[in-house]
């Protein structure tokens, strides 16, 4: 079903457009004029320690038409590998998108693209009651992340006021009110991922600071349900939101209305985009004016790979809820087959997550790997971190693991985890998402443990 007009999505949305190829495809056949890559005259670290600084420069060199990769501290020699040496001319920036599961791309939006996002954002915002140019744009993530990119975008397009957050402040609710204290004038908007979202509403200063804020959009990973119904019983404006890199952040937005009747999912299409789900696979697919043109990948650009039509192929599995808003399934690419069945990895953590939780289980993290099974094809393996760690992380998980084990017999037999394994050091990355690859190596050293 494809989501335009009044259904889930309204198409291509505010601001510049590409121009559309004889076949329907907006990019494809288009002559693209190339130039170099450059950065930013303040190093990665400066950027993280100075936002401020690094924006103003970052909008000097869009002014100048370039194209601007931003790298995070310490991805200096792989961005430089990624790199062609001329793609397509800006202005446009670069950034790092996925990591998790197919490695780290380097992904060129042009400035064009970035404003048609924000644009349709504004639009929504104007049909939630709220005037973009009379609200402040919360800003908690680093510019190299397009969730810390776009809110200065945002304010720079709307005429709104931008206020960095430093990460440290989200983990001290105190210090964070006092620092950036709002006002009912001027209707906060902020960004945050579920991990952001949990260290706030541990505090009840964090919980008092969110009640402040007019909006809170909350997407890059699934909301946890215990996280939802709190924040339901605190009356606060989430707006849970679906985006990628490639798609220049949300595409799709929950309004806190809805959130609050207990609504579940992403909501429909933000105006700027339109949302389809490939019957085939799955895929969630996006089209609009907010693409990017493609990637940076071994020295080589590579086009945006689009559809007849202009769609682009997202690597997440979804499908439309009864209230007509996208719900996510999980990666396509983290998918396995357990005796003839799909198994979601990430559909079976927030399950084991929630019944945890439910028999009052101290569980910190819980990561859901698979690996080759002679019987069954493939099946799960868990790896755990306590809540209450103590003095020896390791072995507070082990604790657990007889728990969690009978907590799973109530699933599918495809969805039991065949081995649990303690893990003290396991952590999402800074953003709540998970480094597949890294933990996968980690597994690898273990093969044959269990509790």
């Amino acid at each position: 079903m494809e989501t335009t007009g009044s259904d889930h999505g309204r198409g291509g949305g505010a601001g510049c457009s590409r121009p559309a190829s004889s076949d329907g495809d907006p990019a494809r056949g288009r002559a693209w004029p190339r130039g170099p890559v450059l950065t930013l005259p303040l190093s990665p670290a400066a950027t993280l320690a100075d936002p401020a600084r690094a924006a103003a420069a970052l909008e000097e060199r869009l002014r100048e038409g370039g194209v601007i990769a931003l790298p995070a501290p310490g991805e200096e020699g792989a961005l430089a590998a990624a790199l062609a040496a001329e793609g397509p001319a800006g202005p446009a920036v670069v950034i790092g998108s996925g990591g998790s599961a197919g490695g780290r791309r380097w992904v060129q939006l042009p400035l064009t693209a970035l404003e048609a996002a924000a644009d349709g954002l504004g639009t929504w915002l104007g049909e939630q009651g709220l005037d973009p140019t009379a609200c402040d744009c919360l800003d908690p993530l680093p510019l190299h992340h397009v969730s810390g990119l776009m809110p200065w975008l945002r304010a720079r397009r709307w005429g709104a006021r931008l206020r960095w957050l430093p990460a440290p402040l989200l983990r001290d609710p105190a210090a964070l009110a006092a620092a950036c204290p709002l006002s009912p004038d001027r209707p906060a908007l902020l960004s945050l991922v579920p991990t952001q979202l949990r260290r706030l509403l541990e505090q009840p200063e964090g919980q008092a600071w969110l009640g402040g804020c007019g909006l809170i959009w909350v997407g890059g990973a699934a909301l946890p349900e215990d996280l939802a119904a709190e924040a339901r019983r605190l009356g606060l404006p989430l707006s849970p939101c679906y985006g990628s890199s490639e798609t220049a952040a949300m595409v799709t937005a929950l309004t806190p209305r809805r959130f609050r009747d207990g609504e579940s999912g992403c909501g429909p299409a933000l105006p700027h985009a339109a949302l389809r789900i490939d019957p085939a696979s799955g895929a969630v697919q996006v089209r609009g004016a907010n693409l990017a043109v493609g990637e940076h990948r071994g020295g080589r650009f590579r086009p945006l790979p689009l559809q007849a039509g202009g769609w682009w192929s997202s690597g997440d599995r979804g499908r439309w809820g009864a209230a007509g808003g996208l719900e996510l399934l999980g990666r396509l690419d983290g998918a396995l087959n357990s005796g003839g069945e799909t198994v979601f990895p990430e559909q079976v953590e927030a399950q084991l997550l929630a019944a945890a939780r439910q028999a009052g289980l101290p569980l910190g993290q819980l990561l859901l790997l698979a690996e080759p099974d002679p019987v069954w094809g493939e099946r799960l393996v868990a790896l755990v971190r306590a809540e209450e760690e103590g003095d020896d992380p390791t072995a507070a998980a082990r604790s657990l693991l007889p728990a969690l084990s009978a907590l799973a017999k109530a699933l599918p037999p495809s969805q039991r985890p065949k081995r649990w394994l303690a893990c003290g050091e396991l952590e999402p990355s800074s953003l709540g998402k998970w480094q597949r690859q890294r933990w996968r190596a980690w597994l690898q050293r273990r093969r044959g443990e269990e509790f």
